[in-house]
């Protein structure tokens, strides 16, 4: 089976933001990976911190690719809530380039922190430079990797900013343990930002919890 899965996915993760959510996270915690796509990420936690993975998926496509890792996902809205899982079930609760295409946010997140003890949110960063300088000089939608899509087709309907999350998460008293600005989180070698991440940052990461 091994060698089937190095056909579907590299022996060590190709992204900076998946590296940087494995350290975060204790060996052998339970985890739930909300919008977790085809499965990188929690076959990556399973592989390298023996996590207890389970995941949320809205695509058919992207469920089966989870099965053919051997991960457990089930397909489900995440918009509609979790009420499969009672309180405090998830050590941690992931979302990552996800939060931007949900139609509730706040409702979300609240859930993932009923759920998880503590939770993990990335997201693209509207606030970075390259964004305010196309809008500035073309008036027009700005478009990058993670976010490649045009305004009309985009999946993309709360774009955030750093700054947004963390004063949402004042605003909500959801207490932010730990903040990562990241220069490319798709990128092998995205760089970590310290200075100035709501404008240089095209990432960040949050590990949060209910104060």
């Amino acid at each position: 089976m091994d060698k089937e899965l190095e056909k579907l996915i590299p022996p060590e993760p190709q992204r900076a933001d998946f590296r940087e959510i494995i350290k975060m996270i204790p060996e052998e915690s339970r985890v739930l990976d909300l919008g977790c796509a085809g499965g990188d990420l929690l076959y990556y936690l399973v592989k390298f911190k023996k996590v207890d993975a389970r995941g949320v998926e809205i695509e058919e496509e992207n469920v089966m690719q989870c099965i053919q890792k051997g991960l457990t996902v089930y397909q489900s809205d995440i918009d509609e809530g979790l009420r499969d899982y009672q309180d405090g079930t998830f050590d941690y609760v992931i979302l990552n380039l996800t939060i931007q295409v949900v139609h509730r946010p706040v409702f979300v997140l609240n859930e993932m922190l009923r759920v998880g003890k503590r939770c993990i949110v990335g997201f693209p960063n509207f606030g970075h430079w390259r964004f305010r300088l196309k809008l500035l000089t073309t008036g027009r939608m700005p478009k990058t990797k993670a976010l490649p899509f045009e305004w009309f087709d985009t999946p993309n309907i709360h774009l955030l900013t750093i700054k947004d999350f963390e004063i949402l998460c004042a605003e909500r008293n959801i207490q932010v343990l730990r903040k990562i600005a990241m220069r490319d989180a798709i990128e092998k070698d995205g760089a970590v930002v310290t200075a100035m991440p709501n404008l240089l940052a095209e990432y960040g990461l949050f590990e949060i919890t209910r104060s």
